[in-house]
């Protein structure tokens, strides 16, 4: 008889358990197909999204279930510890305050669509991209590696840098000796072939002299580019110029000292 309870209190344990890890990754693949199906309604970063938060539902959710079918196994009387928790509902309220307001905060960031996974974001004066978005916290990794969790109810002002392109600025500085109406045409037609040549949305701009300087005329370039991209199209576009420039021997400036003899 020993063996029989013993068995019993063993192997129910485990057997709860398997089964509730075999349930959570069939609803998983469910929920994953359904988003697939509505794939051209929603974008993919808002499908990673919404995916991670509702397979965090259901996990507390049959985490919640399979530990009362534990305790039962045990003979704890669960209905009565159920509706114990509505006694008690108000205190667990009152200390969890924090943890509810990660939760509302978190459903709110999805529902407006304040940002989603893989967006690059800036909170709290730190920047990076978003790789988990979840009830309680969301991780967010710079671009140096570092990851940092942010608990939903500290996230107050957000800016997401994925939303619109940026104006990349890029000052080229030529010598004096240049001719400016010819420069200006060279970089107008260089903006027109690297739009081509990097498949950007929207055109680069040559916008003329930007400055004056001591050893050089400075011509600033717009370079439109999505942030996660920007940095990349900026190096591409850096080493074009400079290849493009000795090609049609036009002298990129350096500072330059002029001593005069007294």
């Amino acid at each position: 008889m020993l063996e029989i309870i013993l068995a019993k209190e063993v192997v129910a344990p485990v057997l709860i358990i398997a089964f509730s890890i075999l349930i959570y990754g069939c609803m998983s693949r469910i929920v994953k197909r359904l988003f697939r199906v509505k794939s051209k309604r929603i974008n993919e970063k808002r499908q990673k999204t919404f995916v991670g938060l509702i397979n965090n539902i259901i996990k507390y959710f049959i985490l919640i279930i399979a530990l009362l079918m534990i305790l039962e196994v045990y003979g704890i009387d669960t209905k009565s510890l159920v509706t114990s928790l509505g006694v008690v509902s108000l205190v667990a309220g009152l200390a969890l305050q924090d943890i509810l307001k990660d939760i509302i905060v978190g459903f709110s960031i999805i529902l407006e669509d304040q940002f989603s996974v893989g967006d690059v974001i800036t909170v709290n004066g730190f920047t990076g991209t978003v790789i988990s978005l979840g009830l309680k916290t969301t991780k967010i990794k710079a671009y140096t590696g570092e990851v940092r969790m942010i608990s939903n109810r500290n996230i107050i002002e957000v800016t997401n840098h994925s939303i619109e392109e940026h104006n990349m600025l890029i000052d080229v500085s030529i010598s004096y000796d240049a001719d400016v109406t010819q420069v200006k045409a060279f970089f107008d037609d260089l903006c027109q072939k690297l739009t081509e040549e990097l498949h950007l949305k929207n055109p680069m701009q040559c916008l003329g002299v930007e400055e004056l300087a001591d050893s050089s005329v400075n011509f600033r370039i717009v370079l439109p580019a999505y942030y996660a991209d920007k940095f990349m199209l900026a190096r591409q576009v850096r080493s074009r110029i400079k290849e493009e420039c000795d090609k049609a021997n036009i002298v990129i400036a350096y500072p330059q000292l002029v001593v005069h003899n007294g």
